[in-house]
Order: structure tokens, then C-alpha cells, then sequence
């Protein structure tokens, strides 16, 4: 729709006492706006004080012209409400910079304001200023490097600079006023100077600082003065707003806050006159708070949510499926609409109000200058909006929700065994210590009782529940957790009973609760790239920072597949890939890392670089929850070479320190914990072999000394990590080794001798050890890679894809993949489940055959046989040797 000027004029005169005079004090802006020409007089507005030498004069006659126009674009259609706040930040912005060059030239002259610094928080920090509001600074000082006279007192000349600062913008003089300056949002206002050193601020927000601060500081960013130095300290204080773990503690603090602002505000609670459409229910600060809550709760984890606009941390928020894309619309445009009518509110007189007025005429009058027929329909469109944004607050808060939980169905012996726990953990627990953690423990209490009697071993459940219990430092957060996602608890009780090695990674690590709700948790992992890139986002680039991050994403990702398996939510041999995804990525990163930390003490070497040779399951790309990594570490290039750092090595010895490194970075923990266990035995020579040799040496090693059992070992050989075209010599050499000529009899005696030895030093661990018993998987595997190297096909070291090349050669049955994966598919399950292969208990034995596509547990029983058997058939045709396999 075309921009209305004339009937903007018009209303503003007729409505707007404010907008009145000020077109008859600048009539060369009257008569641009009624030419229709927004544009040049917003550049004129912006210029209105050029060749004043008086900064508060040329100041207040900008904001002045800079309101006009923006006041009569805005009624006229043609600057919107994001517009109008951007125009009204920027002049903020640069006012609160001109100023305080100002009040230091006034006491310095020819300084500058370097080590004096305005941090913009609110709406000016969110570049989404009131047509007439205050602004809500911090002003920070560098004692060290502030401007002064000889005889000042750093601390003396910051607050001088404050003091001067607050009436040069504030002050009302016959030319206006600039803007008012409210610095009540500064580190502990109400004993602090208005002025606060960085350090002094750093301290306080890293000890003492509240929840509402945290919020505060979503909004903040450098804005005035010493730009450099404000975007330092937010860089410093940025571990206090965005907590790594999901914080849901936050919703308790904000249902507290809000609370208390509800109670203190004095207003109507519903609308009419007198309605403050900012604090009062389902107004501008509750869509603010609705935002602020789940940016504090994620954007620790999710860097794309620390959005300053409201608008904007909607649409991530959505973007990332924490809300829903209804609920961010809805929101956004009541925000949008609120803060037009706000603007409509304030621009009658130039005040700073967001209430509507008490008399019904005035009301009249606001609503005409909005261009609505009257105060009615203003009421009217009032209350749909914040009758909307009230219901969708609510439910963030959970207010007014109806109980509907019972307890009633719990048998009386386990609630009297869990009743006398819960006063166990609460006289000895040190995670239920403070009255905060009893208060929230309350709350979910019911909720874990239910959950835990419907467990499929109640008492097992509470026992490892217990055992999380006491590990816990601290528990408020998970228990709130647990409030507002009941059926969490669920699953993570299943967890706890089920798994046993993700019982004991939660126990050590409850953070990792974070990879359950976030939005993608019963996701698969993405591509290898797309995890090394979630890897390498930390906003610490320091060495031990990387290896931190790098456990902390490897941890969450694992964790995340092990309860998607208990979920059943995948096959598990798509979660054995994704687990061999995580740790592909892991080694990219952490050799990444490594290099990057070894080069700036050892520098390179010209035309040489590091690959890693991945075997074993990590070479076949599926890994189990308990598998090592498998690697052999190469490099390109001569050996006679050294390198060009300030601490030179020679070639040899370059890459074997180089090796040890990455293996460290790789396995060694760190205050994340632990990462893999990293298994290099499979180099030549072994353990007596150096860790890293160069392609020459290890094609000679492969073609003139391996043995037999290192070529079936490199059937699963896969470069992970290196150029493209050195991964791609790589896997020709090692196809080269593969295709060798070999003795067929001379090949199965030694492959039958190494499953002997295997058998007599290794036997099966349990009665369902499908690994190790016969017509297991070793078996499995030893006849595929007898029959890759005596025939040269099936060169694959995806299992799978081997299988259906010898097949396709006929010298495998088409059924024999089915077999092998069946097998796979339990190991990979049964790692998780039953990592001892002994017998599981009923509970356990029924997921684990969901897992594992099958009906019951005596129906996966009976397929592992048959898969079995078909495979000891597969041995006996090929090597002749029958294999005892129970019926």
C-alpha cells in the first residue's frame, strides 16, 4: 500500500500536541513530508545539527527532527516498526558515543574514549528502541588507560564522566531533551558508583550475578565509546549468559520474576483504561521473556539462538524446533503490533508511557491517531493480542494447569520403600541439600514415583536412580527438568535400567540429559563433515578447549544413539554407522587439533602429511557402543627430510611425536572425560614396530613380510584422514597388497590355525557371545576374507558390500549377508544391553529383541541360531571342518 502522507500530517496535527509543535518548529521537514519525500528528510533529520559546535544543542535538535520524521513516516506506512526502532537505536547509539567524547574533551582536551566504554542492553542493545524511551547503558572504564587529568583518580574522573554524561543527554532544555539515561542496570546498582572498572564487573558477574542479569545481557552489546574494549568484556563474560548445559532452572527464575512483577505491577489485569501494555499480562514483556527463557535454556548448546532482536530469537527459536512456527508468528506479530500502538501512545505527548490513557476521549484520541475508527476498537484489538501472547506465556510457566497425575496405582510395598528412601536422600544427599533442591525435588516427586513403579523392575530402577543421586553435585536443575518433561523421566529410567553403560555415563555426566531433549534427539547423526563442523565450533580456540569440546560433542552424540537404541527408534546397524561417524569425525578433528598445536613448535615438512589408516569395525563403518579405534598411522614423502620450525625434527621421528600426539588427542581425557580407546597393534611390526611409517615402508612391510592375518586385518582397511589424493594412493596400496598372488592351500591352513588359536586363548564369554562362539561372527568374517584373498573380489571394507560381491561371484550364498547383519545387528545391541554376553533379564531380553526387529526374545533366540547354523555350513562347504552348533 502506498504511504498516506496527507492523512499523516493531518492526524499528527490533529492528535499529537508533540508532532504539532514540532512541524511548525521545522516546516523544512513539514514541507518534505508532504512532498511525500521520506527518504530526504530522514537524511535532512540526521544532519539537523551539523555546524552547532554544542554537542547537546546539535543532539537535541537531531532527536527532535529525527522523531518528526520518523513519527509522520511511521502514521504515513512508510518506515515499519522495525525501521522506526533501527532509526531511533543508531541515533541512540551515536548520541551516547558524541557525548562521551564530549564530557572527556570537556575535562581532557584532544582525548579520546579509549578505556571508557557503553555497553547498549535493553531495547537499544536489541536495536529495537521506544519512539520516546530511555536508554539502559553500562558504562565500563579501564582504570589503566582512561583519559585524565594528571591529579584525577581513575574511579574520581569515571564517575565525573557518568555524572556529565547523564545531563548532557537527559537534561530538558528550551531545544528538548536527547534521551534519558537510566545505568540502574550496571553490577550491583544499588552500591556501585555509575561508572564500574571491567575488572569489577567481570568479578561480579562471574560470582554474584542473577538470573535477570543473565537476560539482561542477551540483549547487550558494545555500542558507545570504546567499541573494542565492551566487545572484549562481553567475550569475557559470555560463560555467565550462555550456560554449556541446558538450563532449565531458568523457567523456575522467570515463573519467580514474573511473579514478582505481576505482583508489584498495580494496573489493570485486564485491558481497558489505565492497561500498561508492556508489564501487564500477555504484553511486550512477556513475548520479551518468552524469548529471553528459551534462549537462556539452549543457546548455551545452540550458538544460531543468541539472537539480540525479539523477532529474530523467535524465528531461530523455531528454526531450530524448540517452539513451534505458529507460536513464533503469533508471538512476532503481537510483538510487532504492541510495539507500533506503544509508539502510537507515546507520540501523542512525548512521554515515556506505555499505559492506556484513563479517560475514554484520550483513548479516542490515540486510537484516531492510529488511524482506527475509535477507542473501542483499539480496546478490542488489544485484548485479542495479549489474550494470545497471555496463553502461550502461561504454558511456558505452566500456570494455571490442571493436575490430572495420581499415584493411586502404585503398590503400597514400593511406595513404602520409596518413601523411606526420599527421607534417606534428604538427611544425606549432598544433591538435595539446599531448600531449593528439596523445593524442586517436591515438584517432580510424584511424577518419578509413578515412572519408577512402571518400570520394568521397580527396585532395580530406584536403585540406579540412587546410585545418580549420589554422583550428583547438584541436582535443581535436572529435577525442574523432570517438572516440565515428564515423560523424560520415563526415559531416562529406562536408561538407567536397561543400559548399563549409559547409566554410568549419565551418572558421571548428567549434562548429557541435554542430547535427549534436544529438538533432533532421536535424529541420526549427519554426515561426517557436518560433525566435524559442530566439533570446531567452540568459541575457545585454545588447544585444551578443543579437546574439551570435541569430548563434550563425541559424548553427547554417543549418548544420544545409545538412547535411541533403548527408544528403539533405529535398526542398530544404522546406529553402528552413525557411531562410526561420530568417531570418523572425531579423529578428523582431534588430528586437526593435534597438528595444527604441533606445527607451531615443530613447524612442517615440505611435501609430507600425516594419513590414518582406519581398520577393524571403524574401517567397515560400524562400530559398536564399546569398540576401540583401530588405526595405523602413515605419512607421505621421503624419509630424509626435516622439518622448518623453531624446534626442528627429523622425518621419522617428526611423525612418530606427531602420531603419539593425535593418539593423545584421541584418547587421553580431559576434564569432559574420556574419549576412545585407541588400538595401533595392528601397524607393521606391532608394538615393536614405530608408531608411524611412510607409505614405502609400509607397501615393502605389506609385500615382503606380513603376515597372513594382517592382510585379513586389511580386508577392513579404510584412510580416514588425509588429502584426497593421499587417502586415494593409500587405498590403492592397500588394494595393491590385497590382490596379491597367494597359495590357496597355504592360505586356509593358516587361516584355520590363526581361528584355532583364537578359539584356545579367547573362547565366547557367555552364552550369547555371538562374536567368539561358532558360526559366529569371527567365523563370518574369517570365511569372507579367506575368500577375498584367495580369489581377489569382494575388495569392500563395508562387510556387507564384500558379501554381495562374492555373492554375486557365486562363491557366497545370497542369504549369507542377512546372516552376517542378523548377528551384527545383536552384537550391536547386545554391546549396549548386555555388554558381558551372559543371559539378560527378562526386561532387558524384551527391548533388546524390539531392538532387533523381532517379536519376542525367543524369536531372536531362534533367528541367531539359524543365522548361525547357516554360516557353520558356509564353513564346513569351504574348509571342510564341521562346527558344533547347538539346536
Amino acid at each position: 500500500m502506498d504511504p498516506d502522507w496527507q492523512s499523516a500530517l493531518e492526524r499528527a496535527r490533529a492528535h499529537s500536541p508533540f508532532l504539532r509543535r514540532a512541524l511548525e518548529r521545522r516546516p523544512e521537514l513539514a514541507g518534505m513530508l508532504a512532498e511525500g519525500r521520506g527518504e530526504d528528510a530522514l537524511a535532512a533529520a540526521r544532519a539537523a545539527g551539523e555546524g552547532e559546535s554544542d554537542t547537546g544543542v546539535a543532539l537535541r535538535r537531531e532527536r527532535l527532527s529525527l522523531a518528526l520524521v520518523l513519527g509522520v513516516g511511521d502514521l504515513a506506512g512508510r518506515f515499519d516498526v522495525t525501521r522506526v526502532m533501527r532509526e531511533l537505536s543508531t541515533f541512540a547509539d551515536d548520541a551516547l558515543d558524541r557525548a562521551m567524547q564530549a564530557v572527556v574533551q570537556r575535562r581532557v582536551d584532544g582525548a579520546d574514549t579509549d578505556g571508557f566504554s557503553a555497553l547498549a542492553l535493553g531495547k537499544q542493545g536489541a536495536d529495537e528502541l521506544n519512539y520516546s524511551s530511555d536508554i539502559d547503558p553500562i558504562l565500563l572504564f579501564d582504570p589503566e588507560r582512561l583519559a585524565r587529568r594528571e591529579r584525577d583518580e581513575p574511579g574520581e574522573a569515571a564517575q565525573r564522566y557518568a555524572r556529565h554524561l547523564v545531563q548532557l543527554l537527559g537534561e530538558m532544555t528550551a531545544e528538548g531533551y536527547v534521551l534519558r539515561v537510566d545505568l540502574r542496570l550496571r553490577p550491583a546498582s544499588e552500591v556501585t558508583p555509575l561508572a564500574v572498572s571491567f575488572n569489577a564487573a567481570i568479578s561480579h558477574y562471574e560470582s554474584s550475578a542473577l538470573t535477570w542479569e543473565r537476560a539482561a545481557f542477551i540483549r547487550a552489546r558494545a555500542a558507545a565509546g570504546d567499541i573494542a574494549a565492551g566487545e572484549d568484556f562481553l567475550d569475557d563474560i559470555r560463560p555467565f549468559v550462555w550456560r554449556r548445559s541446558l538450563d532449565f532452572t531458568a523457567i523456575e527464575e522467570v515463573r519467580r520474576l514474573t511473579a514478582r512483577i505481576r505482583q508489584a505491577y498495580k494496573g489493570p489485569r485486564e485491558v481497558g483504561p489505565g492497561f500498561d501494555i508492556k508489564k501487564g499480562r500477555g504484553g511486550i514483556r512477556e513475548i520479551e521473556f518468552f524469548a529471553q527463557t528459551h534462549q537462556l535454556i539452549y543457546g548455551g548448546r545452540d550458538p544460531t539462538l543468541r539472537q539480540r532482536g525479539t523477532r529474530a530469537a523467535l524465528d531461530a527459536l523455531a528454526a531450530a524446533d524448540i517452539i513451534q512456527a505458529e507460536d513464533a508468528r503469533v508471538l512476532g506479530e503481537s510483538y510487532d503490533r504492541l510495539r507500533v500502538i506503544e509508539h502510537r501512545l507515546q507520540m501523542v505527548d512525548d512521554r515515556q508511557t506505555h499505559s492506556v490513557p484513563d479517560r475514554p476521549e484520550s483513548i479516542d484520541n490515540v486510537a484516531r491517531l492510529a488511524g482506527m475508527a475509535n477507542g473501542a476498537a483499539l480496546i478490542a484489538e488489544l485484548s485479542s493480542i495479549t489474550g494470545e501472547v497471555a496463553r502461550r506465556y502461561d504454558d511456558l510457566l505452566g500456570e494455571d494447569a490442571e493436575e490430572t497425575r495420581s499415584t493411586g496405582s502404585v503398590p503400597d510395598a514400593f511406595r513404602d520403600r520409596f518413601e523411606a528412601r526420599v527421607d534417606n536422600w534428604r538427611a544425606h544427599l549432598r544433591a538435595l541439600r539446599s531448600s531449593e533442591a528439596n523445593k524442586a525435588f517436591d515438584a517432580m516427586q510424584d511424577d518419578l514415583l509413578e515412572a519408577l513403579a512402571a518400570a520394568p523392575d521397580p527396585y532395580h530402577a530406584l536403585a540406579r536412580w540412587e546410585t545418580l543421586l549420589t554422583r550428583l553435585p547438584s541436582a535443581i536443575n535436572l529435577f525442574r527438568l523432570f517438572e516440565q518433561r515428564p515423560g523424560l523421566l520415563e526415559r531416562v529410567l529406562r536408561i538407567l535400567t536397561l543400559a548399563r553403560p549409559l547409566a554410568d555415563a549419565l551418572a558421571q555426566r548428567p549434562e548429557l540429559l541435554d542430547a535427549m531433549i534436544d529438538p533432533g534427539a532421536l535424529a541420526l547423526p549427519g554426515s561426517v563433515d557436518e560433525l566435524a563442523a559442530r566439533i570446531k565450533a567452540s568459541e575457545d580456540s585454545g588447544y585444551e578447549a578443543r579437546l574439551d569440546r570435541l569430548r563434550q560433542v563425541v559424548g553427547e552424540e554417543r549418548f544420544a544413539l545409545g538412547a535411541q537404541m533403548v527408544e528403539c527408534a533405529h535398526d542398530p546397524l544404522a546406529i553402528a554407522e552413525g557411531l562410526c561417524r561420530v568417531a570418523e569425525a572425531a579423529v578428523q578433528t582431534g588430528a586437526d587439533a593435534a597438528i595444527a598445536e604441533f606445527r607451531a613448535t615443530h613447524g612442517e615438512i615440505a611435501d609430507s602429511e600425516l594419513v590414518i589408516l582406519g581398520l577393524g569395525r571403524l574401517g567397515g563403518g560400524a562400530l559398536t557402543h564399546a569398540s576401540d579405534l583401530d588405526i595405523v598411522f602413515l605419512f607421505t614423502g621421503e624419509i630424509g627430510g626435516e622439518s622448518d620450525g623453531p624446534r626442528p625434527l627429523s622425518t621419522s621421528l617428526y611423525y612418530n611425536r606427531l602420531a603419539a600426539r593425535v593418539s593423545a588427542a584421541l584418547s587421553v581425557p580431559t576434564a569432559e572425560g574420556a574419549l576412545y580407546d585407541v588400538d595401533t597393534r595392528l601397524r607393521p611390526q606391532g608394538k615393536q614396530g614405530p608408531l608411524a611409517v611412510s607409505f614405502d615402508a609400509f607397501a615393502k612391510y605389506q609385500r615382503k613380510s606380513a603376515w597372513t592375518w594382517e592382510h585379513m586385518a586389511l580386508a577392513r582397511a579404510r584412510p580416514i584422514y588425509g588429502s584426497p589424493l593421499a587417502k586415494e594412493r593409500l587405498a590403492a596400496l592397500v588394494r595393491d597388497t590385497l590382490c596379491q598372488k597367494r597359495d590357496a592351500a597355504k592360505l586356509r591352513r593358516e587361516v584355520l590355525a590363526m581361528r584355532a588359536d583364537i578359539l584356545a586363548a579367547k573362547p565366547p564369554a557367555g552364552p550369547l557371545d555371538v562374536k567368539l562362539m561358532r558360526g559366529g561372527l569371527v567365523d563370518s568374517e574369517f570365511l569372507i576374507h579367506y575368500l577375498q584373498l584367495r580369489e581377489g573380489v569382494g575388495l569392500e571394507p563395508a562387510l556387507e558390500k564384500a558379501i554381495a560381491a562374492l555373492a554375486d561371484a557365486d562363491l557366497l550364498p545370497g542369504g549369507h549377508a542377512a546372516n552376517h547383519l542378523t548377528l551384527t545387528r545383536y552384537l550391536v545391541a547386545n554391546r549396549l544391553f548386555a555388554p558381558d554376553g551372559a543371559e539378560p533379564v527378562p526386561a532387558t531380553a524384551n527391548v533388546l529383541a524390539k531392538a532387533c526387529g523381532e517379536e519376542s526374545y525367543l524369536a531372536l533366540l531362534h533367528r541367531l541360531r539359524e543365522a548361525r547354523q547357516s554360516i557353520a555350513a558356509q564353513w564346513a562347504e569351504h574348509f571342510g571342518e564341521t562346527l558344533e552348533i547347538e539346536r
